[in-house]
């Protein structure tokens, strides 16, 4: 090395940050050692049917052949009726497809089912066509417009406590279904659903999500042209959904304009509003992809809730202790309590861990690709589980075990952040993130405020029946009256949860400290 030509250099410009960046350049550039590429292992998973493949195995027991899945690698293949697929095991790996929505896009037999029901929606739609179709739906979703859905959430919720008769049983899973169609349904129609059309909506929703599963994992389309009753129920419900929006759609147009969902789309439609006027086609495919995912997801995360609160009281306790503090004598929460209402979001982040309602995605590979230094060929099924993420217990130890704490400011990991992804992650992440998360916490807040859910007797957990979303389907639990804490002994300093500055495109969880 030229030292003494250095030192002049130095001298000449007068900087020793010149002298220290070509001392970096000369030793250590050039010498530099690139990281090693990690090592991942790649498998296929055993049991597989003729035909069938392992259609059976996640029919019967999708848990359990799921969490049998990482024995094999971070990269199993596994067979989908006769399709080759692969599951990936690793979160690392899943960010790497989410990250990369370009060469693995929305498809595969998830999608290609969910086409035929949602058409070119936001959720089906392929990449070049997504920002525009984003782009359009966004305000409706953002963070300060999310607040202003705070009465409409705690008006439904509070309408369930009333229906509820304390000292007997209650159908948790229906009441829930109700809760979320009714909310939805204004959010995205404002009130033009009645009561009749709302408990429909609510019926043919949970015929169709169950019907979607097994299209999805024994994808062989003869078997659902059979005219079984099963297949009539799914192809009955699904018409009836695709009427009851046209009539929605009908009626608006006829009517004043509103400032809803279905009033952005028809503004939209006409040209304005919108780079592109958009197709009334298009305006159907929206509603009934929003309508669709944002109904029965968050039921069974509310219903599962319960659930697992009743199981745990002193996550319950500590529940009920926060909402008396900040709620005296079962007010409803308002848009200011929503900062506070750290441990009640909390148990809803938790419960999206323990019991993801949204367990299976499947994407397509748009080209012959490498991923986990295995070779995939173009239209390739690539599919990932946010419930075998969100159950290793390398980045979740006990994952078992139902704890809220793990939600806390400042408590989890980068590690468990990225691992945390109940609403996918990357730029075709949720567009209802946060107004899910709000969701959810109003309605617990105000139900659980008022009213107290028990195990009936004898009660074992549920073997989960599959379908598109997990979690209890028909929950029935006794509700009880609160007794709440004096209003001297429940103040406690108000705790504040962290701003919610998450990135669309780039985050992977959805916690309370999620700045």
């Amino acid at each position: 090395m030229d030292w003494a030509g250095l030192v002049s250099s130095v001298q000449v410009r007068g900087t020793f940050t010149t002298f220290a960046c070509r001392v970096w350049q000369e030793v250590f550039m050039s010498h530099a050692v690139p990281e090693p590429k990690r090592a991942w292992r790649t498998g296929t998973a055993p049991g597989i049917f003729p035909l069938l493949g392992h259609g059976i195995a996640f029919y019967r027991q999708p848990l359990e052949f799921l969490n049998s899945l990482p024995a094999y690698g971070d990269l199993v293949e596994i067979r989908l009726g006769p399709q080759r697929a692969w599951m990936v095991c690793h979160p690392e790996l899943t960010h790497e497809v989410l990250m990369d929505p370009h060469t693995f896009d929305k498809g595969g037999p998830l999608y290609d089912r969910l086409g035929k029901l949602m058409g070119d929606g936001l959720v089906t739609c392929r990449q070049p066509t997504h920002r525009d179709k984003r782009k359009l739906l966004q305000p409706a979703f953002r963070p300060s417009h999310v607040v202003d859905y705070t009465d409409l959430v705690t008006e439904e919720a509070e309408a369930v406590c009333r229906a509820w008769p304390t000292g007997e049983t209650v159908a948790v899973t229906e009441a829930m279904m109700a809760l979320t169609t009714r909310v939805t349904s204004r959010v995205l129609l404002s009130d033009s659903l009645d009561d009749r059309t709302t408990a429909e909506v609510r019926d043919c929703l949970a015929a169709v999500v169950r019907g979607l599963f097994v299209r999805t994992v024994v994808p062989i389309d003869t078997l659902f042209r059979l005219p079984t009753p099963a297949n009539r129920r799914y192809r009955r419900a699904l018409s009836r959904l695709h009427e009851i929006i046209d009539t929605a759609i009908a009626q608006r147009r006829q009517s004043a304009d509103r400032d809803d969902v279905l009033g952005t789309l028809l503004k939209a439609a006409s040209g304005e509003g919108a780079p592109a006027a958009i197709t009334d086609q298009e305006v159907h495919d929206h509603l009934i992809t929003l309508l669709l995912t944002g109904v029965e997801t968050q039921a069974l995360t509310l219903a599962s809730a319960f659930s697992l609160l009743a199981l745990h009281p002193e996550a319950e306790r500590r529940l009920h202790a926060e909402l008396d503090s900040l709620l005296p004598e079962g007010q409803r929460p308002g848009p200011d309590d929503l900062p506070h209402l750290v441990y009640t979001r909390c148990v809803v982040s938790e419960t999206l861990r323990h019991s993801s309602p949204g367990w299976l995605f499947t994407r397509v590979a748009t080209k012959e690709t490498e991923l986990a230094g295995c070779r995939l060929p173009k239209g390739a099924a690539v599919l990932y589980s946010p419930h075998l993420l969100h159950h290793d217990p390398s980045s979740f130890p006990e994952p078992e075990r139902f704890d809220p704490d793990r939600w806390l400011p400042g408590q989890p990991t980068a590690e468990q952040r990225r691992a945390m992804m109940p609403f996918s992650a990357g730029n075709r992440k949720c567009i209802g993130d946060e107004f899910a998360m709000v969701e959810a916490t109003l309605a617990l807040a105000t139900i659980a405020g008022r009213r107290r859910l028990r195990h009936l007797p004898g009660y074992a957990d549920q073997k989960p029946r599959p379908g598109i979303t997990m979690g209890p389907r028909s929950l029935v639990m006794t509700c009880e009256p609160r007794s709440r804490m004096p209003a001297a002994a429940s103040r406690a300093p108000r705790a504040t949860a962290a701003p919610c500055t998450s990135d669309t495109r780039t985050a992977g969880d959805h916690v309370v400290d999620n700045a």
